[in-house]
């Protein structure tokens, strides 16, 4: 399985932007869907947004669509999550992560160490 590795993550105000990058090692991500997912503090980890593997179809929780935009190249080996319009209730760990291949709503195991994200009100 391939290694992910996130960077990107900080604090940030409500209004503002980053850019989650995460880079795979090991292996390439070409085979995989890949996504992200996030998860607060006392809350359990949810889907965020995922990508085919031929980089066409995307998929995004309602709660980032028309916010954040996930993009990957195949050839660097890297997944990336812009995020915009940044929100308090954006505030989590975000990991990158393969996705099941029937599922996009779902991790298919190999995961990030994670970035943290906060967003200041």
């Amino acid at each position: 399985q391939v290694e992910l590795a996130e960077s990107g993550g900080g604090l940030v105000e409500t209004g503002g932007s980053l850019r989650l990058s995460c880079v795979a090692s090991r292996g390439s991500i070409a085979p995989y869907t890949m996504g992200w997912f996030r998860q607060a503090p006392g809350k359990e980890r949810e889907f965020v947004a995922s990508m085919r593997w031929s980089g066409g179809r995307t998929f995004y929780s309602d709660s980032v669509k028309a916010r954040f935009t996930i993009s990957r190249d195949n050839i660097k080996n890297t997944v990336d999550l812009q995020m915009t319009n940044l929100k308090p209730e954006d505030t989590a760990v975000y990991y990158c992560t393969t996705v099941d291949t029937w599922d996009p709503y779902t991790s298919s195991g190999s995961w990030g160490q994670g970035a943290q994200v906060t967003v200041s009100s």
